[in-house]
């Protein structure tokens, strides 16, 4: 406001004031409001403020003081309580798509879970910060680890919860690689990609990986089971994972539309169609794979033997010494007894499980002859899986061999992948020491083999992997470029109780069936074992710690997959996009154009409230 100039006195003008003129006072320049005038002339003085003792000691010098900090504390509870409502959902968000993927994977194997829950992940981490989606992504892998690997348990908690939180740490690398995919135009092609990077890293590393839980293993018994003798389990899962992407797409488009106009609203179908005809077309895609099982050359007969445990599960399963391999050789004395009455077919090869003899055959000589017996009473060779000494004092082999009644041919195939931490210690000279009982449940290192196990028998070439060898690629692929005609894993899941792990494996055996147009045979200790058709089918089936055995003409091949000529091909250009995918993220800033409400892209987060800068505006003129 600006002030009045003054004005001289009519009295003094009336006196004839012969003084000079005066000069009329400068004018005072317009000043801004500020939201306090300042008092007019007219207005009454205002009133003084109480006067506040600031003496120490003195109440009121002590009650804004209190004031401020009551105040400061409420604010940072409400702070707190505002930051848990905003993390809440996503987090309860993640946890749910780890459990789908759970239930996706055997014993439960609803496999339409696994793009959900891909779907899921996508949904909570797309537009996040990297470090915010990469915490989201390690409440995803422990939902999905930590039921998964339940039947590690039987060694302890510990380490059962050891290795789900290692294993949830890796795959929680692909929830900031989501969130970069889905910077980039089509979004839905990248994830699938990721997720193969992903399981790539978690197959390699640490200590040569651990694959287990693949998104491949969640669909042996799916409409897309077939892809996987198109590109194999990496082709498989990024599938899987692009299908979920594109169902994450709707769901965002299908969002976007709810809050719409009308008239963008009729679009809908236009908009909705691509993704949902996108994610059927990917799901029937396997069924237009063929998946020949005719033999090329002849049928071979063969016979497993689940001879069963003395224990349901635990560290001491397998019983005392030469227990287990008794077992076995009654159940070879029941199956020469069927076929002596005409019950089974008589076999060309009898196959024994992993460790079905605990004791070293070349070494014990009572184990030999067991072994001599055993093919005698079949008549026909034995595939035994034993534990072999040496070389070396406080080392063993986990090996397969042929035997027949003249004693162990000379083939034999040595598992070339070893558990870390179950069937050799790394560290073992730190890790006695700090943890004891490694010292007496470990007192023995597993040794590496360095040949692919492919064994020649009954005038045949079987390719043998032993347990959890069946999860890696390259080593199943290995047994059939050596011209395994016939796939078997063996395996001793004695000690993992009922807890998932068989069913696991078999859903891998299913796959590596189709993956190579091979017949399949899992032979377990103590179940599942199983008989697979090269196109998947479960031909016969054991359960769970129960004596059996199993019989079947399976088709002998040699024809090679697209898979099996393609080898790591399909890895490694899946890997390169997924790479060069994180890579381009991470340069793209995050766009989206204005008025663009179907953007697929990085949409801005909102400010959060406590990070909000207020502004102050000046007032204006009266």
């Amino acid at each position: 406001m600006t002030p009045t100039p003054a004005t001289p006195s009519p009295t003094a003008q009336a006196a004839g004031d012969t003084a000079a003129t005066p000069t009329p006072p400068a004018t005072v320049p317009a000043q801004p409001r500020t939201g306090v005038e300042p008092p007019r002339g007219s207005d009454p003085p205002p009133l003084a403020p109480a006067a506040t003792s600031t003496e120490p000691g003195q109440p009121g010098g002590e009650q804004p003081a209190q004031d401020r900090a009551t105040g400061d504390r409420a604010a940072r509870r409400t702070r707190r309580r505002a930051t848990l409502r905003r993390r809440t959902p996503p987090a309860l968000a993640a946890l749910l798509g780890g459990a789908l993927l759970y239930l996706a994977t055997p014993p439960v194997g609803a496999w339409p879970l696994a793009p959900v829950a891909v779907t899921v992940l996508t949904l909570t981490v797309r537009g996040r910060r990297l470090r915010a989606s990469y915490a989201l992504g390690l409440l995803f892998g422990l939902a999905f680890c930590l039921p998964l690997l339940r039947f590690v348990s039987f060694v302890g908690a510990d380490a059962w919860i050891a290795l789900a939180v290692a294993e949830a740490a890796i795959l929680a690398l692909v929830a900031p690689a989501t969130t970069l995919a889905w910077r980039l135009p089509a979004p839905w092609l990248w994830t699938g990609a990721v997720w193969v990077a992903q399981e790539a890293l978690r197959g390699r590393a640490p200590f040569g990986g651990f694959p287990w839980g693949r998104l491949a293993f969640t669909q042996s018994a799916s409409p897309l089971t077939g892809l996987a003798a198109l590109g194999g389990a990496p082709l498989l899962t990024a599938v899987v994972a692009t299908t979920g992407a594109l169902l994450a797409l709707a769901c965002l488009h299908a969002h976007t539309l709810t809050r719409t106009t009308t008239t963008r609203r009729r679009s809908a179908p236009r908009r909705l169609a691509p993704p949902l005809l996108g994610a059927t077309a990917l799901t029937l895609a396997g069924l237009l794979v063929p998946l020949p099982t005719t033999a090329e050359h002849g049928t071979l007969t063969i016979a497993a033997i689940q001879g069963n445990v003395p224990a349901d599960g635990g560290i001491h399963a397998l019983g005392r010494a030469f227990q287990v391999t008794a077992n076995h050789v009654a159940g070879t004395r029941q199956l020469a007894a069927d076929v002596a009455a005409g019950r089974r077919p008589a076999p060309d090869l009898v196959l024994w499980p992993e460790n079905s003899s605990d004791l070293d055959p070349q070494r014990d000589p009572t184990v030999a002859a067991a072994l001599r017996g055993a093919a005698r009473t079949a008549r026909a060779p034995l595939l035994v899986g034993a534990v072999l000494d040496g070389p070396g004092a406080g080392h063993v082999r986990n090996a397969g061999m042929i035997w027949t009644a003249d004693g162990f041919t000379g083939q034999m195939y040595v598992k070339q992948h070893p558990v870390p931490f179950a069937e050799y210690l790394p560290g073992r000279a730190l890790l006695t020491r700090l943890i004891g009982r490694f010292a007496d449940d470990m007192p023995s290192d597993f040794l590496a083999g360095h040949n692919p196990g492919a064994l020649h028998v009954a005038g045949t070439t079987i390719g043998d992997v032993i347990c959890f060898e069946v999860a890696y690629d390259d080593l199943v692929r290995d047994t059939v470029d050596h011209g395994a005609q016939i796939l078997v894993i063996q395996t001793n899941n004695a000690s993992f109780g009922r807890k998932g792990e068989s069913q696991q494996q078999l859903a891998m055996s299913r796959l590596r069936a189709v993956e190579h147009g091979r017949a399949t045979v899992q032979v377990s200790t103590s179940g599942e074992s199983a008989l697979i058709a090269p196109d998947g089918t479960l031909l016969a089936k054991t359960g769970l710690y129960e004596p059996g055995i199993l019989t079947a003409a399976l088709p002998r091949r040699t024809s090679r997959t697209l898979a099996d000529r393609a080898g790591i091909l399909p890895e490694a250009v899946l890997l390169t996009l997924g790479l060069g995918a994180m890579m381009a993220g991470v340069i793209r800033r995050r766009t989206r154009p204005t008025g663009d409400p179907d953007h697929t892209g990085t949409t801005p987060q909102a400010p959060r409230p406590h990070e909000t800068t207020p502004t102050v505006t000046p007032a204006g003129p009266a």
